[in-house]
């Protein structure tokens, strides 16, 4: 079993500078003990980023920027409690990196916060496998099938769904065999392709496959390179998905328990063997699984 590495919360207490929008709004605003929480397994590409906004009843609306992206920022566990994700994509280069959070008050004031990560190097190993050649260059017939699932895809992860679905924390979905090879920089065939976005769990051929956490089904059906797939929404931009099902048993449209059987393992799609590919995305950003797994929602 995959040993986890301890998660680090940095606490910032924020003094808010307000945007005077209108004469009306011109009068000073306290902020009293609204804070902004940081929870994170480490800061690198591939990691996944938990921030909160907490301590204060009277926020009625919250938005992040990050990468000149804006998402909204949903209830957390408390309605003091606001909580939005990040996504650090293996693409992301080393530097310093800007979080900017805009508050609307009940009062009709606003507020921002500004606060900067580092995000560090990393280095990801190479790994040559074989595979059958179609799913390495793939014949014309299937050329606008793959055109349109990766379509399919991109919507699917621009979905927001403003609630958060989850219950607790995140569990491992299958019993088997878990290889750490998040952000392996793959060779198929003697070529060079895209990094692998996932970990790999090898288990035996029809063993159960159960859901991270909570969630809505999004997808359930067969895919050319990830064979049969099922990705679950989780809620505030959070999906997980899960690869190479040999059957699947989750539904598109329902809404699933933490441990519900979705599917059983198998060897669809382009894969070597019998396993299951389990990943994570954050707005469409590709992040280790076991970071997400290290964030505390109980």
């Amino acid at each position: 079993m995959h040993k986890m590495r301890k998660t680090f919360i940095l606490p910032v207490i924020l003094f808010l500078g307000f945007l005077h929008l209108f004469p009306t709004q011109e009068k000073p605003h306290q902020t009293g003990d609204l804070a902004l929480d940081l929870e994170f397994r480490a800061l690198h590409p591939g990691e996944a980023v938990k921030v909160r906004l907490k301590g204060r009843y009277d926020i009625k609306l919250a938005d992040i920027y990050f990468l000149g992206s804006k998402h909204t920022m949903g209830k957390g566990q408390s309605p003091s409690d606001w909580m939005a994700f990040i996504g650090l994509d293996l693409g992301i280069k080393p530097g310093t990196y800007k979080i900017d959070i805009s508050v609307l008050f009940n009062d009709g004031s606003y507020g921002n916060i500004s606060k900067e990560i580092l995000v560090l190097d990393k280095e990801f190993p190479v790994k040559e496998l074989w595979v059958k050649q179609e799913y390495v260059t793939p014949p014309p017939e299937v050329q606008e099938r793959i055109k349109i699932e990766s379509e399919l895809l991109r919507q699917i992860y621009a979905i927001f769904t403003p609630d958060w679905l989850g219950e607790g924390n995140f569990i491992i979905p299958s019993d088997g065999e878990m290889s750490p090879n998040f952000g392996e920089r793959r060779i198929f065939n003697n070529q060079p392709r895209s990094s692998h976005g996932g970990v790999d769990i090898s288990s035996p051929y029809g063993s159960p496959v159960r859901a991270s956490n909570s969630g809505r089904v999004v997808l359930a059906n067969d895919l050319y390179f990830a064979g049969k797939t099922v990705v679950i929404d989780h809620g505030l931009g959070v999906f997980t998905q899960y690869l190479h099902f040999s059957k699947i048993i989750a539904q598109r449209g329902e809404t699933v328990k933490k441990g519900d059987i979705i599917g059983e393992i198998g060897s669809t799609g382009r894969v070597t063997g019998p396993h299951l590919h389990w990943g994570v995305r954050i707005f469409g950003t590709r992040v280790d699984p076991l970071s997400i797994l290290s964030l505390e929602f109980d």
